[in-house]
């Protein structure tokens, strides 16, 4: 006998059954469906790159460290890809007759190899789309628009998108004093504010301090009159967007160049207005920083109201300097990036998705070898008028066991038919959500068998209008 191989994973990879795939098959055509509504077009790009194109990219160290190197069989250095925005800017640099703007969306997965844990995966699959060679804040308002309208046909409840700018960040850094070059480090540690708390960014900004852990997180060095100043921009909070901007115009009054940046996210707020999106669903958020480093200019998330938890489940913003690695010259993008994994385990958690099993709507029981043409014809027909179907071609014979198959799929309908169904010209059909609901509402068996719960004759010449009918009650 050879010898069998155990089946198992590597560390922080996961298979995906039906039931998960169909949640994500639904999820990610609704998201297609918003994107071409909008004229953006698909892209697809290998899973594999040159380390050179990966490396040096401004998606940070954290993340340049985790890539997954690999190897050709001509021993050129390679590695899986990380994100969907660097490979989009060397398509860009690659195809230079592209017309633009490119506008583009992708759905594809990406690997990182840090640590894993729970709910954290080294492949997962994002969804992105953005706009390239468009320098108008209208571009960055029609990513917001798209990320609400996604999110709103995604049936998530209620949501927030909120933005900024990293221009605004820029001018906080000439308004407190603060040299340029730690800005990176500033912004750092501002996007940990929803996660650790003011107290431990101002000691982060400052002198540092002991995590619970008994970690040193390294402080920053600035002085408290510059977290001081800190302090109060972030205090500027508002459900209204006009107030935050008027707020903003107060505090930076001086400022060299202050004007050009709070007009900037002015004019967004103002074209978001205008089309409707209000202050209710897109808010005009101060302390967003966003962690990768190269947005240069709008930066916006989305955040579920009724699963805060989950964080941040779409992002993105304005980055002009990323395609100059390859080109030497900059070209203006924005975008925005949906966690395909961490959006879809918020809706199973609301109970918005997850709950199809099978692509089926119909199951053909097979209980009489004598009717196999029948089965198969009725199959056929209702697959022809677009109804989802599956013959049954398993082992079992009797009807409980078919049913219970029906069931553990989670299909809607079972079709039963016999010899004496033939005999009358007509076919049973099962409900069988309301089946199993009303059979645990009666005391026995034979109450059961006296009613049948949820089974309805009809005559088999009505069979495809039937089960439309069954099915347009079943769904709505």
């Amino acid at each position: 006998m050879a010898d069998t191989v155990e089946p198992r994973l590597s560390r922080g990879l996961r298979d995906l059954l039906p039931d998960q795939m169909l949640a994500r098959q639904w999820m990610i055509d609704t998201i297609r469906g918003v994107y071409e509504l909008y004229g953006f077009v698909p892209l697809g790009t290998p899973a594999i790159e040159y380390l050179d194109v990966l490396r040096g990219s401004a998606a940070g160290a954290e993340t340049q460290q985790s890539i997954f190197t690999v190897q050709n069989p001509e021993k050129e250095q390679l590695g899986l890809r990380f994100d969907l925005t660097v490979p989009l800017a060397r398509v860009i640099a690659q195809y230079r007759d592209l017309p633009r703007p490119f506008r583009r969306y992708q759905v594809s997965p990406v690997w990182r190899a840090d640590k894993p844990g729970p709910g954290r995966f080294r492949e997962f699959t994002q969804f992105d789309l953005d706009s390239v060679g468009v320098e108008s804040e209208i571009a960055d308002t029609e990513i917001i628009a798209g990320m609400c309208d996604t999110l709103s046909a995604l049936r998530v409840g209620g949501y927030r998108v909120r933005y900024s700018s990293r221009g605004i960040l820029n001018t906080l850094l000439a308004y407190a004093g603060i040299p340029a070059k730690l800005g990176a480090d500033v912004f750092r540690v501002l996007d940990k504010l929803d996660k650790v708390g003011p107290q431990k960014v101002r000691l982060e900004l400052t002198t540092g301090y002991v995590d619970s852990s008994g970690d040193p997180i390294a402080g920053v060095g600035l002085a408290s009159e510059q977290v001081d100043k800190i302090e109060r921009f972030l205090q500027i909070r508002s459900d209204d967007r006009r107030e935050v901007v008027s707020q903003l115009r107060e505090l930076f009054a001086g400022v060299e160049g202050a004007d050009t940046e709070v007009g900037v996210v002015e004019k967004i707020s103002n074209h978001l207005y205008a089309l409707g999106y209000e202050d209710d669903r897109v808010s005009l958020d101060l302390s967003i920083a966003r962690g990768l480093a190269y947005y240069t200019g709008p930066v916006f998330e989305a955040i579920l109201l009724d699963a805060p938890e989950f964080g941040s489940v779409f992002g993105g913003g304005r980055y002009d300097d990323l395609v100059m690695r390859f080109l030497g010259e900059k070209v203006p993008a924005t975008g925005a990036s949906m966690g395909v994994d961490r959006l879809l385990a918020a809706l199973i958690h609301l109970k918005r998705a997850g709950q199809q099993k099978s692509t089926a709507k119909v199951l053909i029981t097979n209980m009489d070898a004598g009717l196999h043409e029948d089965y198969i014809a009725m199959t056929w027909e209702l697959r022809r008028a677009g109804i989802p179907t599956e013959l049954y071609l398993g082992s079992a014979r009797g009807p409980g066991k078919q049913l219970k198959y029906a069931d553990q799929w989670g299909i809607p309908i079972a079709l039963l038919y016999g010899s004496n169904e033939k005999e009358k010209e007509i076919v049973t059909l099962k409900d069988m959500d309301a089946g199993r609901q009303r059979a645990e509402a009666l005391a026995n068996r034979q109450e059961w068998l006296d009613e049948r719960p949820g089974q309805r004759e009809v005559p088999r010449v009505d069979l495809v209008a039937a089960v439309r009918d069954m099915l347009g009650l079943i769904e709505h």
